[in-house]
């Protein structure tokens, strides 16, 4: 039997990497200053950038499971907390972004970044899950 290699787990490394070093990265920025927030912004926009593709290879593999699939309330939690962390993020970086110019990160837009690490933690946590006990995306 051939396997199959889904897409989704091959594009959300892109993401996950840049918010999370986005978020590190701002929070070193009250040390550093502008280097440190500008690459997190930079980091924030190609973060969100990227989880558009990885988003939708990801609606497509849910297209595969059946809705009685002992999975799938797995599934709405991992997509709700990623949507979660990509609404963060994106608020984050509205929020430093003004005429196409990154600017000093608020307490707004740290606080923004810290609830999407967070969630981005519990989704990724779901998807492992579907992973590792359900087997989506292994057969």
């Amino acid at each position: 039997m051939a396997t199959r290699h889904p897409l989704h787990p091959a594009l959300v490394h892109f993401p996950v990497a840049c918010w999370s070093l986005a978020t590190f990265a701002d929070i070193a920025s009250l040390h550093f200053g502008e280097r440190s927030w500008w690459m997190a912004g930079m980091l924030l926009l190609v973060g969100s950038l990227m989880a558009l593709p990885a988003m939708l290879a990801g609606l497509y593999e849910m297209t595969r499971i059946l809705a009685d699939s002992p999975a799938i309330k797995a599934v709405y939690v991992h997509m709700a907390a990623m949507l979660g962390a990509f609404s963060l993020y994106l608020a984050s970086l509205l929020l430093r972004a003004e005429q196409f110019q990154l600017h000093r990160p608020g307490n707004a837009s740290l606080v923004l970044d810290i609830a999407g690490f967070l969630a981005l933690a519990v989704g990724g946590w779901c998807g492992g899950k579907l992973v590792y006990h359900h087997g989506i995306g292994t057969r």
